[in-house]
């Protein structure tokens, strides 16, 4: 029997996002700017699937040839002559649907495998029975050929994503390793290229290293862009290895989300709209990432805008190095009302930060006050959908220029639906206190975590002239007292340094400041919990999930190769075991038997010793988070996060046990309908769609009906021509 954390159970939980409401609201003009954006935002997104596994573009392709053929109804009655049941046709919906909304056959959430819960030669039989088969014979039987041995492969390599023998990805070729990762980094850096929009693959030439570094862009051709001193496109010796840096990956769909942005300008409702989609456009035209900052500052300067969005090569969770960013492209509609309380937040945002465990010279010189909005999600692309997002992820403009926070609210709004039957691991009178202040306690957390989480701290930098932006005479380590040692210098980032463990690290440090502050009654009074009672209930709401989120978070770890799948939830353990280790009944953890007589664990937290014992450890930790952080020690950082996220048998509780607790427990995450935008005539409707497996098919396959056939011939021509990177 195959392990239930490598499928969809038949029961998974799929809602629609709502926006009927935010997007009638819109003017004709507004409308066909979102719509452009989405437009652009779903070609983009299904570069994701060549980002994800060597097979998921084909299986990909597969199922949108048979789902074209039929609907969901129709394709049941084939399910049936094919001699599968009901359970069993659920089953491959879910599966299709499941790969729609993760843009591959990984989890976006996770990134372990899913294979589909019914046999191989059930879901064979299907696709043989499908009218595209019929139409097709050769074709589909090529594409089932391509794919079905790695559709259903569950070798130890292949059950999640990882880099070299840790797992698959598809930003390295399978021959590379994290010494080709780290020495690739290094040659970026001398170069000063970002790793963002790229791959990197290797071979052997003349007994001799060398390495293609792919950019992501519609040309492919070697020529200077414009506003860049030179070509950045070549061939370099470095070290002892050879590197070309070739445009021209994924360049049919770049090209889609360029045309589209270009039809987007069109609508745009002021300057800084048109500047930026000038500047997007000619990234990923040319695969300047340059050029992606410079549309990401005029985006930081369009404050409050009706229609809200952003594209491009963001999010680094997925790169097993923490470099390169995953495509993803969002459109949302401003919610007024819910924005006001974020802009209140922001507008306090100078008073709150001095409350931060950390000296004021760790801070930034000057708090950049960005647009904080509640953001009614039209169309979101890529592998997942975040609750909350801060953004740019550039750290020389968030540092000095600015960002902006999002706070997705149609995405919390289904968040927020809890059942008491599924809520595990809490006693029975935590259960309905959860339920009633989940919502108002995870919104409180949300706008922390991304506003004054993402946006505060500084990084101590040396720059390429070596000027300083600080006072080297001055700033002392807190907790010894000695002056710093250490800063980034030159071209080094963030995530260049921290690199594999950047992401979580720092989703770590935000979530910790979300703790921090939630105790703050200003902060909650701004939330509108002005009451203390109700005050109280949501903060204490607050961190009882994420202590019950530190025990979840268990599923995410690898035991055999001792990793993390996912950022956000390794973070949450981290702190998790900061609290147990902080002593005095702060937070007990316990091992029981359910009543149906199975393994089960109970999580208490003792409320009354929230804002001492509590409070103290998340103060200490979280400015020993910031100080390694500011001053570039990775080694020190590394050496702390790790001791957190080491998940053991030993000491006072057996991690390992209860991870397989958690596994007997787990509810799978939903999956997210999302409408599709066409125009018809002259004004642009909105088509809406079942919450439902068969409701997500049908939107993806609406979703590409003009162009159907060329899509799929591109995704496959790109698919094949990769394919010996990686077998």
């Amino acid at each position: 029997m195959v392990d239930s954390q490598y499928y969809l159970p038949n029961d998974v939980g799929i809602s629609a996002l709502d926006c009927r409401e935010a997007f009638r609201l819109l003017s004709p003009k507004e409308q066909l700017y979102a719509h452009y954006l989405s437009r652009a935002s779903w070609y983009g997104g299904l570069v994701v699937l060549l980002q994800t596994s060597p097979e998921s573009p084909v299986i990909y392709v597969l199922l949108q040839k048979v789902f074209r053929k039929h609907t969901a109804a129709q394709l049941e009655t084939v399910a049936a002559a094919a001699g599968l049941s009901s359970e069993e046709y659920q089953a491959f919906l879910v599966y299709a649907a499941g790969l729609y909304a993760n843009m591959g056959n990984y989890k976006s959430f996770g990134d372990t495998k899913f294979i589909p819960n019914l046999p191989k030669d059930k879901f064979k039989a299907l696709v043989w029975e499908s009218q595209a088969y019929k139409d097709s014979p050769a074709e589909i039987e090529a594409l089932w050929n391509n794919c079905s041995h790695l559709l259903y492969s569950l070798e130890d390599k292949q059950k999640q994503l990882g880099l070299g023998d840790g797992g698959i990805t598809t930003y390295f070729s399978g021959n590379c390793y994290l010494g080709d990762a780290e020495l690739a980094q290094k040659f970026l850096d001398s170069k000063n290229l970002s790793a963002y929009n790229t791959r990197l693959f290797k071979k052997e030439s003349d007994g001799k290293r060398c390495y293609e570094v792919r950019l992501a862009s519609a040309v492919k051709k070697d020529c200077a862009v414009e506003g860049e001193a030179e070509c950045c496109c070549g061939t370099y010796d470095f070290e002892d290895a050879v590197f070309s840096v070739q445009r021209g990956d994924y360049a049919f769909l770049m090209e889609k989300v360029s045309q589209n942005l270009e039809k987007a300008k069109d609508h745009a409702s002021n300057e800084n709209q048109s500047r930026m989609l000038e500047e997007y456009t000619k990234s990923f035209t040319y695969g300047s990432v340059d050029a992606h900052k410079e549309g990401s500052r005029f985006w930081i300067k369009d404050k409050g805008p009706i229609v809200e969005s952003y594209i491009g090569f963001i999010e680094s969770y997925r790169d097993p190095f923490g470099s390169r960013g995953e495509f993803e492209g969002f459109v949302a509609v401003v919610n007024k009302a819910m924005s006001a309380r974020f802009t209140q937040l922001v507008s306090s945002a100078e008073i709150l930060l001095p409350e931060l465990p950390w000296p004021a010279a760790f801070e930034k010189d000057r708090f950049l006050k960005p647009d904080f909005t509640s953001l009614d999600v039209v169309t979101f692309a890529g592998s997942g959908i975040p609750a909350g997002i801060n953004i740019p992820n550039y750290d020389d403009i968030r540092q000095t220029e600015g960002f902006k926070n999002v706070s997705l609210g149609n995405v919390l709004a289904v968040a927020y639906a809890t059942q008491k039957d599924k809520l595990t691991f809490l006693e029975e009178k935590d259960k309905d206190l959860y339920i009633k202040w989940k919502g108002p306690s995870f919104e409180v957390q949300v706008g922390l975590h991304e506003l004054l989480g993402h946006g505060s701290g500084k990084l101590f930098i040396q720059d390429e002239k070596g000027a300083f932006n600080f006072d080297q005479a001055e700033v002392r380590n807190p907790e010894t007292g000695e002056l710093i040692t250490s800063w980034y210098k030159g071209n080094e980032t963030w995530d260049s340094k921290f690199s594999t463990i950047a992401s979580s690290y720092e989703e770590c440090r935000a979530e910790c400041v979300g703790l921090y502050l939630c105790l703050n009654r200003q902060v909650l009074s701004i939330f509108g919990h002005v009451d203390e009672a109700v005050a109280e209930e949501v903060a204490y709401v607050n961190w009882l999930n994420m202590v019950r989120a530190g025990l979840l978070g268990l599923e995410f770890y690898t035991p055999e190769t001792k990793n993390w799948r996912q950022a956000h939830m390794q973070a949450r353990f981290v702190i998790l075991r900061v609290l147990l280790e902080a002593g005095e009944g702060l937070v007990t953890l316990t091992m029981t038997t359910g009543a149906d007589g199975r393994p089960d664990a109970l999580i208490t937290l003792d409320r009354n010793k929230i804002h001492t014992v509590g409070k103290n450890a998340i103060q200490k930790f979280l400015c020993r988070l910031q100080v390694h952080k500011s001053t570039a020690d990775v080694e020190g950082g590394r050496a702390l996060y790790d001791r957190y996220s080491a998940v053991t048998a030993d000491g006072a509780h057996d991690f390992l046990q209860l991870r397989e607790t958690v596994l007997l427990r787990k509810e799978a995450r939903k999956m997210f309908v999302q409408a599709n935008t066409q125009i018809k005539g002259e004004a642009v409707e909105l088509e809406e769609y079942e919450a439902s497996a068969a409701g997500l098919i049908q939107s993806f396959i609406q979703r590409f009906n003009d162009d159907a056939e060329e899509l799929e011939a591109q995704l496959l021509e790109m698919a094949s021509r990769d394919a010996p990177c990686w077998s």
